[in-house]
């Protein structure tokens, strides 16, 4: 299925999209699509529904995030080789983990805001995979049956805040805006291979990023594995994992930084496409 959440901030319902592409409102069936419902046995009953059905939205408006109480945010570093490269960093040897803020996290076409100062804000198109059931110290052959499904991330960037201001990750990631989540939550189902999945990003019509989840240096399964022995995943926790080059920071002869105005089209196959408007700081793009 694709799950989504459709209205204004705070007040989202939730839809699935039919295999015609109409959305069809879930309101009637449960109040909203929330983390402690992306278990198995919940999805499979959303699965059983006849979409046809339920009512469907001609205009469904603001997207929002695909689920309510998203939890963790945890990211992948430098997880294609040719990223790696670009960025003027070594292969990892083992996964490179960081965090990015859940104020972050927005809906998929919401605006883009710069932090106060900003100069390097970056784009990258990744691959989210959201945890359906807890993995705790889970095997890589059992590792994807406690994934829900998959959904398009936008890892926006602040370079000087991550790498010039004390190399800490968590600084040029967890700004206000820069964790777009969406359109939808595929199922699992729907995605039997989450390493043959073609991405891309345009910047203001331009084709910036090309890439695929083929290239992935620790594929799906292992990062899963590997981030359960740190940490307990729990219901609602997304992995981004990662992009592949054509990012700001890698554009030769010179980095090339977003600015105000500019407009970000960004999509994964079968996922969907997000669509972001860049703007200068303002708190009440944010909080409206």
């Amino acid at each position: 299925m694709k799950l989504m959440r459709f209205g204004p901030k705070g007040k989202e319902k939730p839809a699935a999209v039919d295999q015609r592409g109409v959305v069809r409102d879930l309101s009637g069936v449960l109040p909203d699509l929330r983390a402690d419902g992306l278990g198995r046995a919940a999805l499979a009953r959303l699965r059983e529904l006849d979409l046809s059905t339920l009512p469907a939205v001609a205009n469904p408006g603001r997207v929002g995030t695909p689920y309510a109480g998203v939890g963790k945010f945890i990211c992948v570093g430098l997880n294609y080789s040719d990223h790696a490269a670009e960025s003027g960093m070594a292969v990892p040897a083992e996964p490179v983990l960081f965090m990015k803020a859940i104020s972050a996290v927005m809906g998929c076409d919401d605006p883009v805001v710069l932090p106060q100062g900003s100069s390097k804000s970056d784009w990258e198109v990744e691959l989210g995979v959201v945890i359906g059931t807890t993995a705790r110290y889970v095997s890589m052959e059992n590792a994807l049956d406690h994934v829900a499904g998959y959904c398009v991330v936008n890892d926006l960037s602040e370079r000087e805040y991550q790498l010039e201001r004390g190399g800490q990750w968590d600084k040029g990631k967890g700004c206000d805006t820069f964790g777009p989540i969406g359109p939808w939550l595929v199922t699992a189902d729907e995605v039997p291979d989450p390493q043959n999945l073609d991405m891309w990003l345009d910047l203001n019509g331009r084709r910036m990023q090309n890439g695929s989840t083929k290239t992935m240096v620790f594929g799906v399964a292992e990062l899963v594995s590997y981030i359960s022995r740190f940490m307990t995943l729990y219901p609602g926790d997304i992995i981004s994992t990662g992009t592949p080059p054509g990012v700001g920071l890698g554009q030769k002869p010179d980095p090339l930084y977003l600015k105000p105005g500019d407009r970000m089209v960004l999509g994964i196959s079968g996922l969907g496409q997000q669509r972001q408007t860049v703007h200068a700081w303002d708190p009440a793009l944010i909080d409206g």
